[in-house]
């Protein structure tokens, strides 16, 4: 893994040498820093500006995937012009897309239902968050005491453990959250195709050069399908030789750098 603007000369003859670039980027953690709580991740007035104008650019497609909702990231960012993955890309809408996968649509009954039982049996633990997001849901846990985490970590598994050994659910953690999904195969790496395959077809494409940030293990997927000479993938946060990243930044900050370099280029 290398620090991305140690090797900007590469990165820059591959943006040049492409007549497109998919540019899709993670939310928290990645354009926005880590909070408490969900609905405090604002992104900054000065990165949606940057944002915006890389999408008003004619060589330019830009992404949000995220594990939110696409009605929720759609009134975080407020941009027309880009491509929403919701839900881990679960449901996608942007520019002649709109996309909800058959399957986890089919499974909100669940999905519902054990957000309502988590509500209730968590109810009495300060800190913890419950997420309904329709085809998913989460349960953050960053704000509980330490003293408490592992008594929420038990009834997560209660609750959740008779449907996952029957195949209904699937459960993934990050940082300082589980979350349900439908059990089927899709995953952020299948958005970015799914994203990529469409902006090919309505500006008659035969290639396009991908460029994938992220900094959560959700991340990882996506990475898994973008590597060079097509793609880069982008790890943000301290170096993580572990990741399935080729390259990263060291924070949120060097993103918004990131993004002034990109508007920069002719």
């Amino acid at each position: 893994m290398q620090h991305l603007f140690q090797s900007w000369a590469s990165f820059l003859s591959d943006v040049r040498a492409t007549s497109h670039t998919l540019l899709l980027s993670d939310y928290d953690g990645t354009l926005t820093p880590i909070v408490g709580r969900p609905d405090e991740a604002l992104l900054s007035p000065e990165v949606e500006e940057k944002l915006q104008a890389l999408a008003k650019k004619p060589n330019f497609s830009v992404g949000i995937i995220t594990g939110r909702s696409v009605s929720e990231i759609k009134t975080l960012v407020g941009i027309e012009e880009i491509y929403y993955g919701g839900n881990h890309g679960l449901e996608i809408k942007g520019p002649g897309l709109k996309f909800i996968n058959p399957k986890a649509e089919a499974g909100q009954a669940i999905i519902k239902d054990l957000a309502e039982q988590f509500v209730v049996r968590l109810a009495s633990t300060e800190g913890v968050i419950v997420e309904d997001k329709g085809l998913s849901l989460s349960v953050h846990y960053r704000l509980v005491k330490e003293s408490e985490v592992n008594a929420v970590a038990t009834v997560f598994q209660q609750i959740t453990s008779p449907l996952l050994s029957k195949g209904k659910i699937r459960v993934t953690s990050g940082k300082k959250v589980w979350e349900v999904r439908p059990p089927i195969d899709w995953h952020k790496g299948k958005a970015v195709d799914t994203i990529a395959k469409e902006v090919k077809k309505v500006r008659k494409l035969e290639q396009l050069l991908i460029i994938y940030l992220g900094d959560d293990t959700t991340d990882e997927d996506a990475f898994k399908v973008i590597h060079r000479p097509l793609g880069w993938s982008i790890f943000v946060g301290k170096e993580n030789p572990s990741s399935n990243a080729d390259y990263f930044l060291n924070s949120t900050s060097e993103v918004g750098i990131f993004l002034s370099r990109l508007l920069e280029l002719k």
